[in-house]
C-alpha cells in the first residue's frame, strides 16, 4: 500500500513538474492568459456598475464602491501581459487573441491608454467613496470611453 502511495505522489508530481515545464515555455499563451483574466475581472465589475449607472438595477453606493476599487486594482495589470514579449506573439495565425500587432507598432499610444484607464479608474474609486451618483455618472462614462477608444484601436471585434 506504501509503495502505490509513493508511486501515485511521483506520478503526480512528474504530471505536475511537466504541465509547469510546457507553459513556462509558453510566454505567449501565459501572457494572454494573464491579460484576459485581469480584462474579464474588469468587465465583470464594469457591467454591474454599468446596470446601477444606467438605472437597471438599483444604485447601492457600498457595493458600488468596491467594485469601482476592483476595477482600479485590476486595471493597473494588462499592460504587463502585452510587454516584452517576442515578435510571434503577433502572429494571428498561431495565437487566440483579439489584441491587434497595432500595440505593438504603436506601443506609446497603447501604453498611453492603459495609462488611461488606471487613472481614470482611480479617479471612479475615489469618487465612489463619496456615494453620490450624480457625481459618479460622468467619471464613469469617461472611463467608459477610455475602455471603448482603446478597444477600437487596438482590439479585434470577435476572437479568433
Amino acid at each position: 500500500m506504501l509503495k502505490l502511495v509513493k508511486m501515485s505522489i511521483a506520478g503526480l508530481l512528474a504530471v505536475g513538474i511537466s504541465t509547469s515545464v510546457l507553459a513556462a515555455e509558453d510566454p505567449i499563451h501565459d501572457a494572454i492568459e494573464y491579460r484576459k483574466g485581469a480584462f474579464s475581472g474588469i468587465a465583470w465589475n464594469f457591467k454591474r456598475m454599468a446596470g446601477m449607472v444606467k438605472g437597471e438595477i438599483p444604485f447601492n453606493a457600498e457595493e458600488f464602491a468596491k467594485r469601482a476599487g476592483y476595477v482600479a486594482t485590476l486595471a493597473q495589470l494588462p499592460l504587463e501581459g502585452f510587454k516584452d514579449l517576442p515578435d510571434s506573439a503577433m502572429d494571428k495565425s498561431k495565437t487566440k487573441t483579439a489584441a491587434k500587432p497595432e500595440i505593438w507598432k504603436d506601443w506609446a499610444d497603447f501604453e498611453k491608454d492603459m495609462k488611461a484607464l488606471e487613472d481614470g479608474s482611480a479617479k471612479l474609486a475615489e469618487v465612489a467613496k463619496k456615494g453620490d451618483l450624480d457625481a459618479i455618472k460622468p467619471v464613469f462614462a469617461e472611463v467608459g470611453k477610455t475602455c471603448k477608444g482603446c478597444h477600437d484601436e487596438f482590439k479585434e471585434k470577435h476572437e479568433h
